[in-house]
């Protein structure tokens, strides 16, 4: 098959194409690396490649796994793969050299289920801004319009997958970092209930619990079939998601019921107001919603908009960003450490708070939690809203003015508030800008319905499909025609 054949399947359909005998998993991994090596210079998504060692695992891959064959790469940050580099984004541990000594448990599933990792992709330095660009390998730009961001921390993921390097790459999510570049990128991307995916054997719920890990796919039913793989406890996890019945790809199959949903396009009382082209997104999704059988109102919870909760989501955080700082510090004294200034932002704010500070801001946010997540128990099953204020920024946006540091961190004004939840939440295509620069929605659920985010994912992607679009430099209908 040729390249752009084998670029507008997903994973599973490319699994098939194995499972069919009309591809072998070595013919998967080439053209993939083909791509990669035709496509990364322009987008700078993959930062360490693993070729050679992917053929050979290709050659002798189990044909009967589910994904036999498929070729996937890793997000730097949050996710060992034993004998490869962990840097980060950070130019400190660049220079170190740091490497894992094992695989961590997502890298373990996903290679039993068939995968085979190509290399690993950019991000920002700690993954703490939603733009892929440090000092280490420089700025990961969008694929639909590359004067733009991909997104972050997961932006090299997605801009890889929006470029068809690969169907799907792994990701996580402590304030946005799946559904932002997912967003951006005109890709579907789930962050999932706290404690459905381990993060063993490195962490057991990292950043006070924000952290979620899982992919960035263009299509629905790869992110279910991917969290049937990821899903799961494993021993010592200190939270563990509640079962779901059945499979989610079974889920993502399902016509939903009619669901209750409330929808906003506004964070009141802020600075940073929505964009029209979002705003008027949410509107015509909420108006889709309406027209295929759902009861669509404009509600949300209150609690969602409290002030006070950029400062303490901010400040709870802060202190995990100064002890990696520190960390990074003390690895190599030959080498004169050096950190991008959000980073430094970050861990400013942690080395200037006590132990009563974290924890009454700690406790604070216990308290929205269970403000914010009773709206669901009561008369609504899901929320529709942004996932950013605006279309992708321009890359290099936050560093380009004084503010901007810390208007990287007010301006997530709906992708957050989830994390500190703990609630799954699903970024979907819905529209482009004259630009061309992708801008999706987000539905979020009650904790641990990822099973209904699926199935209305699912369905909206039956009802506005958006498979056929891709950037301009890598649509298969214009290379066939050239």
């Amino acid at each position: 098959m040729l390249d752009e054949d084998l670029l507008t399947l997903d994973a599973a359909g490319q699994a098939e194409l194995v499972h069919s005998g009309q591809a072998s998993p070595v013919e998967l991994v080439d053209s993939a690396i083909d791509r990669i090596t035709r496509l990364n210079p322009a987008i700078n998504a993959v930062v360490a490649e693993r070729f050679e060692q992917a053929r050979i695992e290709a050659g002798s891959v189990d044909r009967q796994s589910d994904f036999a064959g498929v070729p996937l790469l890793l997000k730097d940050l949050g996710c060992l793969e034993e004998g490869q580099a962990e840097h980060q984004g950070s130019l400190t541990l660049k220079l170190y050299g740091q490497k894992a000594d094992h695989d961590c448990s997502i890298v373990r599933r996903l290679k039993a289920a068939g995968f085979i990792v190509l290399g690993r992709t950019n991000v920002p330095e700690f993954g703490v801004v939603s733009d892929s660009r440090n000092e280490a390998y420089g700025a990961t730009l969008n694929p639909w319009n590359r004067r733009h961001t991909s997104g972050g921390s997961s932006g090299g993921s997605a801009a890889a997958v929006a470029a068809g390097m690969v169907a799907v790459a792994h990701g996580n999510d402590g304030g946005g970092s799946i559904r932002i570049p997912a967003s951006h990128s005109g890709l579907v991307g789930l962050k999932p209930s706290r404690g459905r995916v381990s993060h063993a054997p490195d962490a057991g719920d990292p950043m006070f619990g924000h952290v979620s890990s899982g992919v960035l796919t263009r299509s629905v039913r790869d992110t279910a079939r991917l969290l049937d793989v990821l899903a799961g406890p494993e021993p010592g996890d200190p939270t563990v998601a509640p079962p779901t019945a059945g499979t989610y790809a079974e889920a993502a199959l399902r016509k939903p019921p009619s669901l209750r949903i409330g929808y906003v396009t506004q964070a009141p009382e802020s600075s940073w107001q929505t964009a029209p082209v979002v705003e008027l997104a949410v509107n015509e999704a909420a108006q889709v919603l309406a027209g295929l059988g759902h009861h669509v109102e404009e509600a949300h919870p209150a609690p969602m908009f409290d002030g006070r909760f950029w400062t303490k989501w901010f400040e709870a955080l802060s202190p995990t960003v100064t002890a990696v700082v520190e960390a990074a510090r003390q690895m190599d004294p030959t080498h004169k450490p050096k950190f991008d200034p959000i980073t430094l932002r970050w861990a400013a704010q942690g080395q200037s708070m006590s132990a009563q500070d974290l924890v009454e801001a700690l406790d604070w946010l216990d308290g929205f939690r269970r403000r914010v997540a009773s709206w669901w128990q009561t008369d609504h099953d899901l929320l529709l809203c942004p996932v950013f204020v605006s279309p992708p920024p321009e890359s290099g946006h936050f560093w380009s003015y004084a503010e901007g540091i810390q208007d990287s961190i007010d301006i997530l004004r709906f992708t957050p508030q989830f994390n500190t939840t703990g609630q799954p939440a699903i970024a979907v295509p819905w529209t482009w800008t004259a630009s061309n620069l992708p801008v999706g929605i987000q539905l979020v659920a009650a904790y641990g319905r990822e099973d209904l985010l699926l199935s209305l994912a699912g369905q909206i992607e039956s009802a506005r499909p958006w498979q056929d679009r891709y950037p301009a430099t890598v649509d298969p209908i214009a290379i066939r025609q050239t």
